[in-house]
Formats: structure tokens, C-alpha cells, sequence
């Protein structure tokens, strides 16, 4: 089995081959507020999701199969799953070289971070961060090689339920220090 590619803090742009890490200046990019904005790295997608509430609480409905933003994943090797994280938590970063992901942060809030990783992209070295979650429920496909990560930001416990279109694999699955000073990503409370 191959091991999962995995660097620290102070590693530099040793990625796969088709991925490197840019020298990012401090701070957390383009803020993205609108599903469309013209700031979104090349092959990330936004759509905003209809929520249900009544006095028992809210429905939400995460996806269909051929529909929305994972309309082409094909259902033989699409799977979904949840992750419950702890407020304040930081997962980051991720990236693969096949797999595509859509996320749905159900429940709490979320800053997900994206970082192009791709340098044949237009967009390479940008940064997107999204604030996103109950206040704003929003759907993010995350295509190859753009880096993906996310603290939890509200007070109670995060829900993300995310589909990939294809099982998982280790082998597929790469790992940067959510610190890496190539990326250099502000973490820290913005609006003080």
C-alpha cells in the first residue's frame, strides 16, 4: 500500500507531480459571499441549499443522485459520510489527485479554506475561504488538487456530510500542516 503523502509546517513545494505548494503571503484570501463569485478557484462550485424549519427544528436535504453539484458522480463509486468535529477544531489540509468532493456543513458554522494546488491552473495559489453552515448553507464542490481544510467556528459541535465520487483511497489522499508556511493561512479571529 502506498503511504499518504504528508508534510509539515516548514516542508515546500514537494507535492505529487501536477501539484505544488505556492509561497502564500499571511492571510486567508479572497472571502467568498456569493455562490457566483468571480473569485472562486477554477472548478469550485457553490450552490446554496434550501432549509425547512418549523417548531420541531429544520429539514435539510444534502443530495439526490444525478443532481446538483454531484450530478456526475457516478453512483457505483460515490460515497458519503459525516464527519463530527468539536468546536474550535482545525482539519486542514487535505488534497487529492482523482477524488472530487462536495461538502454540506450541516450543522454549526464553518470557515472552509481552499487553496489551488494545480500549477496549470489559472487560479494556482489562490485562496478561498467560505464562511458556511447553518447561517449560510451552502454546497462546495472541491475538484482535484485544490487543497481543502476547515476550522469549526461556532460553539456547539460541527455535522459535515460530504460525498466523494469515488471510495475512499489512502493512496489518493495527501496531507498538509494546517500551518505550512508555504500556504501560510491566517487561522486567527479576523474581525477583532
Amino acid at each position: 500500500m502506498t503511504k499518504p503523502y504528508l508534510h509539515t509546517k516548514h516542508d515546500g513545494p514537494n507535492l505529487p507531480s501536477g501539484l505544488m505548494l505556492p509561497q502564500c503571503e499571511k492571510g486567508i484570501g479572497n472571502v467568498i459571499l456569493h455562490p457566483e463569485s468571480p473569485h472562486l478557484i477554477d472548478g469550485v462550485k457553490c450552490a446554496p441549499l434550501a432549509i425547512w424549519p418549523d417548531d420541531r427544528g429544520y429539514f435539510l436535504e444534502v443530495q439526490r443522485m444525478g443532481f446538483g453539484l454531484a450530478a456526475h458522480f457516478p453512483k457505483e463509486t460515490s460515497q458519503v459520510s459525516a464527519a463530527l468535529n468539536y468546536p474550535g477544531i482545525i482539519k486542514a489540509f487535505h488534497f487529492h489527485m482523482h477524488q472530487t468532493d462536495c461538502w454540506t456543513p450541516a450543522a454549526n458554522m464553518y470557515q472552509v479554506v481552499l487553496i489551488d494546488l494545480r500549477p496549470d491552473s489559472p487560479t494556482f495559489g489562490r485562496r478561498n475561504t467560505l464562511y458556511v453552515g447553518n447561517l449560510r448553507p451552502w454546497q462546495i464542490l472541491i475538484p482535484p488538487g485544490v487543497a481543502h481544510g476547515y476550522k469549526i467556528i461556532g460553539n456547539e459541535p460541527g455535522m459535515l456530510i460530504y460525498m466523494t465520487d469515488r471510495f475512499y483511497d489512502p493512496a489518493d489522499e495527501g496531507r498538509i500542516a494546517h500551518d505550512n508556511l508555504c500556504l501560510n493561512y491566517d487561522w486567527e479571529l479576523q474581525h477583532k
